[in-house]
């Protein structure tokens, strides 16, 4: 029962610690593509921006 609980609390932290380098990361780019780049922060969603870059790195 200890053990179950442990391992609960523990996958718990790790979700949330992956939930919040998600959410990091999406404002991390708003910030730098709409305050930094002078673009839309918005457009950081359109998947067309992200071809884009992917193909810039190729």
């Amino acid at each position: 029962m200890r053990l179950n609980r442990y391992i609960l609390t523990t996958l718990v932290k790790i979700l949330l610690v992956i939930l919040l380098a998600l959410i990091l990361f999406v404002l991390g780019t708003m910030i730098g593509y709409g305050g930094i780049g002078g673009g839309m922060p918005l457009k950081v969603f359109y998947p067309g921006l992200w071809t884009h870059i992917l193909n810039f790195m190729k």
